[in-house]
């Protein structure tokens, strides 16, 4: 599988689509957080839960996470062409 050369936010994704983070657009705070979390660059995330409004789940290395919106629109991911 080959990557798109599209980046987006993990906000943007649609429920049972996977994705690969790529980086994080703000903050040592926010970026220690999501690598707590383990989002880090390079994994595979899946959406889970997406609705446009309100906080998203994604599950992230067999865990699914909850995330607010803002969080999720902070890190940037690339989809997997399949």
């Amino acid at each position: 599988m080959s990557l798109a050369s599209h980046s987006l936010s993990l906000s943007e994704i649609r429920p049972g689509e996977s994705v690969v983070v790529r980086d994080f657009s703000h903050g040592m705070g926010v970026i220690g957080r999501l690598t707590s979390l383990g989002f880090t660059p390079g994994v595979e995330v899946q959406m889970t839960q997406n609705f446009g409004r309100g906080p998203l789940i994604v599950t992230v290395r067999g865990t699914r996470v909850a995330l607010g919106r803002g969080e999720a629109a902070k890190i940037c991911v690339e989809r997997r062409d399949e």
